[in-house]
């Protein structure tokens, strides 16, 4: 019989695990507590946006392969391996993970759950999470219920690729049991020579944390190189190349610009800080409180950056800010760099219109009091200033002689440094950009 699967939890991660165990072939059932969320991905949708998952999403709905539910008991009753994939936002008032959900599921599951079945974390977690789960099921699930990490690396806008091609797959595992049927979980895309790496549990939890602070560091790295740059007059992006050269350096994650946000890397260094000095290991991570740092004053370089190139007042100068979202191919808004210039504008007295292509609706429900404009000309009509805050490829493809007549003035931030200064300048803009020189 084909292994069964559960999914805890359908938001980004759990919705896309889910379709994409389904895409492999598995019987799937994702189980949320939210009955609205089941009832959109139900119907054959999904609650965000991502690139092809939609698709893969009504495909194993239509072969009846997925299907969610809210029910605990049935959840339990179906799968052999469940996965939890629940969130672990910034804990409020601390840098600290918020790990309400993922100990609320693995208790509500627990009564469930058959003998000898397999719980595995996806969220990522505080090291030494694996352990208290294991404690816990021991005393209330059923016998022989075992306790695997195996942590996500998904990509927002990638992540059904991520998830179906990885470029490795990490597993914690107490037993040769939980590895055994984890190779026959995914045992697919080990066929395709993808890495397949045994760790202990600890070893898993941190893989993650530490992944996404090596590349926070990386991207923080450049960007205090772009702030010598400008007092040197140099250029950050010629600059990001030649050492980018080095093979022992690479050139990925060498764009200067805005920084990073959403809803991983901001709230993941943070509380990895936060744990190691719970472990009394802060200061071998002290250094990514500078990380955190540098990223928070690229958005108010930007901002000093506005305010300048407008002659050092924003009171009544409109200004359009080209994206919502804190990367593009997403409507993640969670810790957006571009929304938080947009806003910190808005505060200071501009007239401000931020447009993006898919995440107005979730921008507009975290500041209900910002003005959207859906229309990318409409958003640009009239505009003192034009700040890019988010790469999207409609962005970079801009005339800018097509704006003449559109904008009130030809002025433009690239926070992003994505546009061809020589061609912008060709038609007649005031061209800035973060570590690059002003002419």
């Amino acid at each position: 019989m084909t292994m069964r699967l559960s999914v805890i939890g359908t938001g980004y991660l759990g919705a896309t695990h889910a379709a994409c165990m389904a895409e492999l072939g598995f019987e799937v059932i994702g189980l949320d507590v939210d009955p609205a969320k089941i009832e959109v991905l139900t119907s054959g949708r999904v609650p965000f946006y991502e690139p092809g998952l939609d698709e893969v999403l009504a495909r194993n709905l239509a072969a009846g392969r997925v299907r969610f539910t809210t029910s605990w008991e049935e959840v339990g009753e179906f799968a052999d391996v469940h996965f939890i994939c629940v969130g672990t936002p910034q804990a409020a008032g601390a840098q600290r993970a918020d790990m309400s959900q993922v100990f609320g599921s693995v208790q509500a599951l627990a009564p469930h759950l058959r003998p000898g079945a397999l719980v595995v974390g996806k969220s990522t977690v505080p090291v030494g999470t694996a352990a208290d789960i294991e404690q816990v099921l021991k005393a209330t699930a059923a016998a022989g219920v075992e306790v695997a990490w195996n942590p996500e690396f998904l990509r927002e806008g990638f992540a059904v690729q991520d998830t179906l091609h990885p470029d490795r797959l990490v597993v914690g595992v107490r037993s040769s049991r939980s590895e055994e049927l984890l190779r026959e979980v995914y045992a697919p895309i080990i066929a395709e020579g993808t890495p397949f790496l045994v760790t202990d549990f600890p070893t898993a939890e941190l893989v993650k944390v530490a992944a996404n602070s090596f590349l926070a560091t990386k991207i923080s790295f450049i960007n205090a190189m772009a702030e010598v740059c400008e007092a040197a007059g140099a250029d950050v992006t010629q600059l990001a190349e030649a050492i980018g050269h080095d093979p022992r350096i690479g050139n990925r994650f060498l764009a200067a610009g805005l920084g990073f946000g959403g809803g991983c890397l901001p709230k993941d260094i943070r509380a990895f800080m936060a744990r190691a000095g719970e472990l009394g290991a802060d200061e071998a991570v002290a250094f990514l409180r500078e990380v955190d740092q540098i990223n928070l004053r690229r958005r108010a370089h930007t901002v000093d950056l506005a305010r300048e190139v407008l002659d050092g007042s924003f009171r009544g100068r409109r200004v359009t800010v080209l994206g919502a979202t804190f990367k593009p191919d997403s409507d993640d808004v969670r810790d957006s760099p571009s929304l938080d210039v947009a806003v910190a504008m808005s505060n200071a007295g501009a007239d401000v219109v931020v447009h993006d292509p898919k995440g107005l609706a979730n921008a507009e429900r975290v500041y209900p009091h910002m003005a959207y404009q859906a229309d990318l000309l409409e958003a640009l009509r009239g505009a003192e200033l034009v700040v890019l805050g988010t790469e999207w490829r409609e962005y970079r493809d801009l005339d800018p002689a097509s704006l003449d007549g559109v904008v009130a003035a030809a002025h433009i931030i690239d926070a992003r440094n994505v546009l061809d200064p020589q061609r912008w300048r060709a038609a007649g803009w005031t061209y800035r950009a973060l570590g690059r020189p002003t002419a």
